[in-house]
Protein backbone atom coordinates (compact mmCIF):
# COMPACT_ATOMS: atom_id res chain seq x y z
CA UNK A 1 0.00 0.00 0.00
CA UNK A 2 1.27 3.52 -0.67
CA UNK A 3 0.37 4.78 2.82
CA UNK A 4 -2.32 4.70 5.42
CA UNK A 5 -4.83 7.52 5.45
CA UNK A 6 -7.66 8.81 3.35
CA UNK A 7 -7.85 8.84 -0.41
CA UNK A 8 -6.87 12.51 -0.51
CA UNK A 9 -3.62 11.64 1.28
CA UNK A 10 -2.99 8.75 -1.11
CA UNK A 11 -3.50 11.04 -4.11
CA UNK A 12 -1.02 13.55 -2.71
CA UNK A 13 1.48 10.82 -2.00
CA UNK A 14 1.02 9.27 -5.44
CA UNK A 15 1.84 12.59 -7.10
CA UNK A 16 4.86 13.06 -4.86
CA UNK A 17 6.14 9.53 -5.57
CA UNK A 18 5.67 10.11 -9.32
CA UNK A 19 8.21 12.93 -9.13
CA UNK A 20 6.01 15.67 -7.76
CA UNK A 21 3.97 16.14 -10.90
CA UNK A 22 1.51 14.24 -13.08
CA UNK A 23 0.30 15.77 -16.33
CA UNK A 24 -3.28 14.94 -17.23
CA UNK A 25 -6.38 13.65 -15.49
CA UNK A 26 -6.43 10.61 -17.75
CA UNK A 27 -2.86 9.69 -16.80
CA UNK A 28 -3.64 10.11 -13.11
CA UNK A 29 -6.76 7.94 -13.45
CA UNK A 30 -4.84 5.18 -15.26
CA UNK A 31 -1.90 5.13 -12.83
CA UNK A 32 -4.34 4.94 -9.94
CA UNK A 33 -6.29 2.12 -11.62
CA UNK A 34 -3.13 0.08 -12.13
CA UNK A 35 -2.12 0.76 -8.51
CA UNK A 36 -5.52 -0.47 -7.39
CA UNK A 37 -4.88 -3.73 -9.25
CA UNK A 38 -1.59 -4.24 -7.43
CA UNK A 39 -3.30 -3.51 -4.10
CA UNK A 40 -1.59 -0.19 -3.46
CA UNK A 41 -4.57 2.13 -3.83
CA UNK A 42 -7.48 0.32 -2.19
CA UNK A 43 -11.10 1.29 -1.85
CA UNK A 44 -11.74 3.02 -5.16
CA UNK A 45 -14.29 1.69 -7.60
CA UNK A 46 -13.63 1.97 -11.33
CA UNK A 47 -15.93 1.66 -14.30
CA UNK A 48 -15.32 1.73 -18.04
CA UNK A 49 -15.68 5.10 -19.74
CA UNK A 50 -14.54 6.55 -23.07
CA UNK A 51 -10.95 7.00 -21.85
CA UNK A 52 -10.83 3.61 -20.12
CA UNK A 53 -11.07 2.85 -16.40
CA UNK A 54 -12.42 5.84 -14.47
CA UNK A 55 -13.18 6.42 -10.79
CA UNK A 56 -15.56 9.06 -9.44
CA UNK A 57 -13.97 8.28 -6.06
CA UNK A 58 -10.60 9.44 -7.38
CA UNK A 59 -12.12 12.64 -8.75
CA UNK A 60 -13.56 13.30 -5.27
CA UNK A 61 -10.18 12.54 -3.68
CA UNK A 62 -8.50 15.02 -6.05
CA UNK A 63 -10.97 17.72 -5.02
CA UNK A 64 -10.33 16.98 -1.36
CA UNK A 65 -6.55 16.96 -1.78
CA UNK A 66 -6.75 20.36 -3.48
CA UNK A 67 -9.11 21.73 -0.80
CA UNK A 68 -6.74 20.59 1.97
CA UNK A 69 -3.75 22.15 0.19
CA UNK A 70 -2.00 18.85 -0.43
CA UNK A 71 -1.80 19.27 -4.21
CA UNK A 72 -2.24 22.02 -6.77
CA UNK A 73 -3.89 21.83 -10.17
CA UNK A 74 -2.87 24.04 -13.06
CA UNK A 75 -5.31 23.91 -15.99
CA UNK A 76 -3.92 24.70 -19.41
CA UNK A 77 -5.19 24.81 -22.97
CA UNK A 78 -3.80 22.12 -25.26
CA UNK A 79 -2.66 22.86 -28.80
CA UNK A 80 -5.84 21.24 -30.15
CA UNK A 81 -8.05 23.52 -28.03
CA UNK A 82 -9.04 21.21 -25.18
CA UNK A 83 -7.93 21.57 -21.59
CA UNK A 84 -5.58 19.49 -19.51
CA UNK A 85 -4.39 19.63 -15.92
CA UNK A 86 -1.00 19.48 -14.28
CA UNK A 87 -1.18 18.12 -10.75
CA UNK A 88 1.68 18.94 -8.39
CA UNK A 89 2.42 17.93 -4.85
CA UNK A 90 2.86 20.85 -2.49
CA UNK A 91 6.17 20.52 -0.68
CA UNK A 92 5.80 19.80 3.01
CA UNK A 93 2.05 19.22 2.73
CA UNK A 94 1.70 15.67 1.52
CA UNK A 95 1.89 12.46 3.49
CA UNK A 96 5.42 11.46 4.52
CA UNK A 97 6.86 8.84 2.22
CA UNK A 98 8.26 6.67 4.99
CA UNK A 99 5.59 4.04 4.32
CA UNK A 100 6.25 3.74 0.59
CA UNK A 101 7.83 0.48 -0.45
CA UNK A 102 10.56 1.00 -3.00
CA UNK A 103 9.09 -1.50 -5.51
CA UNK A 104 5.81 0.45 -5.54
CA UNK A 105 7.72 3.72 -5.95
CA UNK A 106 9.52 2.26 -8.97
CA UNK A 107 6.17 1.04 -10.37
CA UNK A 108 4.63 4.53 -9.96
CA UNK A 109 7.59 6.30 -11.57
CA UNK A 110 7.55 3.86 -14.49
CA UNK A 111 3.79 4.28 -15.00
CA UNK A 112 4.17 8.08 -14.85
CA UNK A 113 6.89 7.94 -17.52
CA UNK A 114 4.66 6.15 -20.05
CA UNK A 115 3.00 8.29 -22.71
CA UNK A 116 -0.60 9.19 -21.89
CA UNK A 117 -2.14 7.37 -24.86
CA UNK A 118 -0.04 4.24 -24.40
CA UNK A 119 -0.90 4.21 -20.68
CA UNK A 120 -4.58 4.64 -21.52
CA UNK A 121 -4.43 1.69 -23.92
CA UNK A 122 -2.56 -0.50 -21.42
CA UNK A 123 -4.90 0.34 -18.53
CA UNK A 124 -7.92 -0.22 -20.74
CA UNK A 125 -6.67 -3.66 -21.77
CA UNK A 126 -5.99 -4.52 -18.11
CA UNK A 127 -9.50 -3.36 -17.14
CA UNK A 128 -11.13 -5.33 -19.93
CA UNK A 129 -9.33 -8.48 -18.77
CA UNK A 130 -9.65 -7.98 -15.00
CA UNK A 131 -13.12 -6.46 -14.73
CA UNK A 132 -14.91 -7.76 -17.82
CA UNK A 133 -13.13 -11.06 -18.37
CA UNK A 134 -12.44 -10.36 -22.04
CA UNK A 135 -10.13 -13.03 -23.43
CA UNK A 136 -8.33 -10.85 -25.98
CA UNK A 137 -8.20 -7.44 -24.30
CA UNK A 138 -5.75 -5.91 -26.79
CA UNK A 139 -8.06 -6.70 -29.70
CA UNK A 140 -11.05 -5.31 -27.79
CA UNK A 141 -9.07 -2.19 -26.86
CA UNK A 142 -8.30 -1.63 -30.54
CA UNK A 143 -12.01 -1.97 -31.39
CA UNK A 144 -13.07 0.47 -28.67
CA UNK A 145 -10.34 2.99 -29.39
CA UNK A 146 -9.68 2.91 -33.14
CA UNK A 147 -8.58 6.56 -33.22
CA UNK A 148 -5.79 5.86 -30.71
CA UNK A 149 -4.94 2.20 -31.20
CA UNK A 150 -2.62 2.35 -34.18
CA UNK A 151 -0.38 -0.71 -34.53
CA UNK A 152 2.59 1.35 -33.30
CA UNK A 153 0.78 2.67 -30.24
CA UNK A 154 -0.63 -0.76 -29.37
CA UNK A 155 2.86 -2.24 -29.60
CA UNK A 156 4.22 0.53 -27.37
CA UNK A 157 1.35 -0.01 -24.90
CA UNK A 158 2.03 -3.76 -24.84
CA UNK A 159 5.72 -3.15 -24.17
CA UNK A 160 4.92 -0.63 -21.44
CA UNK A 161 2.45 -3.03 -19.83
CA UNK A 162 5.02 -5.83 -19.89
CA UNK A 163 7.47 -3.55 -18.10
CA UNK A 164 4.84 -2.69 -15.46
CA UNK A 165 3.96 -6.38 -15.11
CA UNK A 166 7.62 -7.13 -14.35
CA UNK A 167 7.61 -4.47 -11.59
CA UNK A 168 4.28 -5.44 -10.02
CA UNK A 169 3.88 -7.92 -7.19
CA UNK A 170 3.48 -11.42 -8.62
CA UNK A 171 -0.06 -12.18 -9.74
CA UNK A 172 -1.41 -8.68 -9.12
CA UNK A 173 -1.74 -7.50 -12.72
CA UNK A 174 -3.59 -9.65 -15.22
CA UNK A 175 -1.58 -11.44 -17.87
CA UNK A 176 -2.58 -9.97 -21.21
Amino acid sequence: MIASGGAKDLVAELIQVAGGEIVGRTKLQKITYLLSLVGSFPGLSFEYRHYGPYSDDLTDALRSAKAFGLISEDERVAGWGGKYSIFRSIAGQSTPLSNVFEPISVFVRKAASIGSIELELAATAAFLKAAEGIQNPWEETAKRKPEKASPERLAAAQTAYSELLALAPAGSLPQL
